[in-house]
């Protein structure tokens, strides 16, 4: 039977453990509430946004022969180079949560293995740059702080180097892969195919409804618009990552918690054991010690 004061201890220690989860449990509910909010208004203007593009571009493709001279919209089967933006969380204790993420970025890298194909990574956050760090494989950007405090400005710089290297010809296509929030208890992980644009199609009562741009205008404001779009939807992955981090380090201390609470209740009942024994030994000792002197 395992020493009282030894257990003892341990109840202690386990204690202060469920102290700091259900503390850390706490913050993580109130950062999330600010972080869901911000999440749904992003998510909106990114939609208000998407559908304008979608506009503007089948505006372009429809009227203009030969459609947009944009690179942006070039559909391209074959790519020789890819670079993935993936993001992942500057700090751990949220339970599956980075690596998710880490395991979709490893299965579009298994798609395009065996083929020509060079895949580069650009990572956002510590958790996905310790990971393939740790792994050897090489990361063309490291981009720590980022998804723990995100701005648009931060976003802009991150996807910026991105957008400049197809422009210049340097990759054909650009993944973004993040952990997004679907709700409280729930993550989602989200890929999209950022560049070249996939729009969406919109039928002949929307088409009729467009905007009018000058000719001369089109490709002018077409190239501005696509820009704020991977700038917003960079922003918004990142938004949307933190929320769901927050989400699943409140249920990763949540589940903590109660563990530890059930751990206390096996050593609380072990101890009463032990102290249970060794009262009994002791009883014993001065029953015998009593028959002895008889």
């Amino acid at each position: 039977m395992a020493n009282l004061k030894d257990i003892k201890r341990n109840i202690k220690s386990v204690k202060n453990t469920q102290k700091t989860t259900k503390a850390m449990k706490l913050v993580s509910t109130a950062k999330l509430k600010r972080a869901e909010e911000a999440a749904k208004k992003s998510r909106e203007y990114a939609t208000k946004l998407n559908e304008m593009l979608s506009e503007i571009s089948e505006k372009i493709n429809k009227f203009k022969v030969g459609g947009s001279t944009s690179r942006f919209f070039d559909a391209n089967d074959n790519p020789a180079v890819v670079d993935i933006i993936f993001v992942t969380a500057d700090k751990g204790l949220c339970g599956g949560f980075n690596i998710q993420t880490i395991k979709r970025v490893k299965q579009i890298m298994a798609e395009y293995e065996g083929t020509e194909t060079k895949i580069r990574l650009r990572a956002v956050g510590r958790k996905g740059i310790d990971y393939f760090k740790f792994q050897g494989t090489e990361l063309l950007e490291k981009d720590i702080g980022v998804s723990s405090a995100p701005t648009y400005e931060k976003a802009q710089a991150v996807v910026q180097k991105a957008v400049d290297d197809f422009v210049n010809g340097e990759s054909d296509k650009v993944i973004l892969v993040h952990n997004g929030y679907l709700n409280m208890i729930t993550q989602e992980i989200k890929q999209v195919g950022l560049i070249p644009v996939d729009t969406v199609k919109v039928d002949a009562t929307v088409a009729e409804s467009m905007m009018e741009i000058e000719g001369e205008e089109e490709e002018k404001v077409l190239d501005e618009l696509v820009r704020k779009y991977f700038e917003y939807n960079m922003f918004y992955s990142l938004i949307d990552s933190l929320a769901a981090e927050h989400s699943a380090r409140m249920q990763a201390m949540d589940n903590a918690t109660n563990n530890a609470k059930e751990r206390v209740k096996q050593l609380t009942v072990q101890y009463n054991k032990a102290r249970q024994e060794a009262i009994t030994t002791e009883l014993i000792e001065i029953i015998s010690g009593m028959e002895s002197l008889k």
